[in-house]
């Protein structure tokens, strides 16, 4: 049923290999089990599993420039959208960050077949590390863009209607619409110091 919804809803969209679908079934079995004990998400309807966590991550990670990116997930929580960035673009490093221990524990377990993952399980205040790319979902502007700048050039976020509040430090291209409907959105900053730049 998983690979089902998943093929027919990134038809046109995002094109999987064998593997990569193995080893999304992979996390999203891990996460049902885990997710009886640890609130992961509160969503209960496989289909809207598939499209919010699944599809959104995949949409986000085919619309990344072609290069090998130093990619760092903001609150990555479940693992979303990191964990099928990931999977899908095996060429980018991927660094969960995630200060909830326990979650920081489930990451760990999802992501022992997925070489280029590493988990940090602190607060993005603390991560000294520079990244060429920030990605996040269901993080609040508040909460993330003062920490932007010093954690990566370039944003990808998966957000709801709301537009980024006015930032010094990144310039916002206009938001691209999901293709599932629910007004939900990928934004994608860049900031001032290297907005002529998108990694080509």
């Amino acid at each position: 049923m998983f690979r089902d919804l998943l093929q027919q809803k990134l038809d046109g969209i995002a094109s999987l290999r064998s593997d990569q679908i193995e080893a999304l079934e992979r996390h999203y079995e891990l996460l049902l089990r885990w997710n009886q004990t640890l609130n992961l998400t509160a969503i209960d309807s496989e289909e809207l599993i598939v499209e919010r966590h699944y599809c959104e991550s995949l949409f986000l990670a085919s619309h990344l420039p072609p290069r090998s990116l130093r990619i760092v997930d903001v609150g990555s929580g479940a693992g979303f959208p990191g964990i099928p960035v990931a999977i899908f673009r095996p060429d980018c490093s991927v660094t969960l960050v995630e200060s909830h221990q326990r979650k920081a524990v489930f990451l760990r377990e999802a992501a022992r077949k997925t070489r280029n993952v590493k988990v940090l399980s602190q607060r993005a205040e603390t991560v000294s590390e520079h990244y060429e790319l920030a990605i996040s979902r269901a993080v609040r502007y508040e909460a993330l863009l003062p920490l932007l700048k010093k954690l990566a050039d370039s944003a990808d976020l998966l957000t709801g209607l709301e537009n980024p509040p006015r930032n010094p430090d990144f310039e916002w291209e206009l938001p691209i619409l999901l293709p599932w409907g629910g007004q939900r959105y990928l934004r994608i900053g860049v900031s001032r110091e290297t907005v002529n730049v998108r990694f080509t």
